[in-house]
């Protein structure tokens, strides 16, 4: 049985995801920001396994739920979905690129790992500081990451996803994409073994391959963006 651990997962595209992985049969852990978000989320899905609190902008919290997930796993496959957006550039630095970062360099590698990134980050670049950081620049980022990634860890599949523009309490009520397309593909990435799925260093938009921003396969940059991150290791 696959065994899955979704970070953010106690609303929207994540506590989606968690219900689909669920019915696919899939051992479902959930991660919220506190307990009491996380309790509220576990008594709406019935079958998931547990869950685990950290405030993914506190490294110490991200270091604590990395040693809590190496004594709870190894997963089969980790959903990276947490994320903030309107939001400080620390804030944003910290929640969407070094929590990610961190929880991959420091957790027992599993199978498959995904990372949710965002059609924004087409509009991303390199800033020359994290105080300049903005929303797209960190989906940038955490798509680079993911091909990084993917290339340190040949053995595991990885892979990012944009979900589209969804209603979500970060896309707002007006979001023009589907709710449930917005989690498919996720889903499907961690739990499918459908040979499109078997891949790695690939960017998804509703189950089909995209063209992701040209610095994603930038080596200089990503090796940039590894050595600014390695200082938090």
């Amino acid at each position: 049985m696959t065994k899955v651990l979704i970070t953010g997962s106690n609303d929207g595209l994540g506590f989606l995801a968690a219900k689909r992985c669920v019915e696919e049969g899939a051992q479902v852990f959930l991660h919220a920001r506190n307990q009491e978000k996380l309790d509220r989320a576990v008594a709406q899905i019935p079958g998931i396994k547990g869950g685990f609190v950290a405030d993914l902008s506190d490294i110490r919290q991200v270091q604590k739920l990395a040693d809590q997930l190496n004594n709870g796993g190894p997963f089969d496959a980790i959903i990276h979905n947490a994320g903030v957006y309107q939001s400080t550039s620390e804030e944003l630095f910290r929640v969407n690129v070094l929590a990610p970062y961190l929880l991959t360099t420091n957790v027992t590698t599993p199978k498959r790992l995904i990372y949710v990134s965002s059609q924004m980050h087409k509009g991303g670049s390199f800033p020359k500081s994290i105080n300049q950081l903005t929303y797209s620049d960190s989906k940038l980022w955490l798509t680079m990451l993911m091909t990084s990634f993917s290339m340190q860890f040949p053995e595991c599949y990885v892979n990012a996803v944009d979900p589209g523009w969804v209603s979500t309490k970060m896309g707002g009520k007006g979001a023009p994409d589907d709710l449930d397309q917005g989690a498919e593909t996720q889903v499907w990435l961690a739990t499918s073994n459908e040979p499109e799925t078997l891949v790695s260093g690939k960017y998804f938009y509703h189950k089909k391959e995209q063209a992701p921003h040209s610095d994603v396969h930038n080596t200089s940059k990503q090796e940039e963006l590894i050595e600014l991150l390695s200082e938090w290791n």
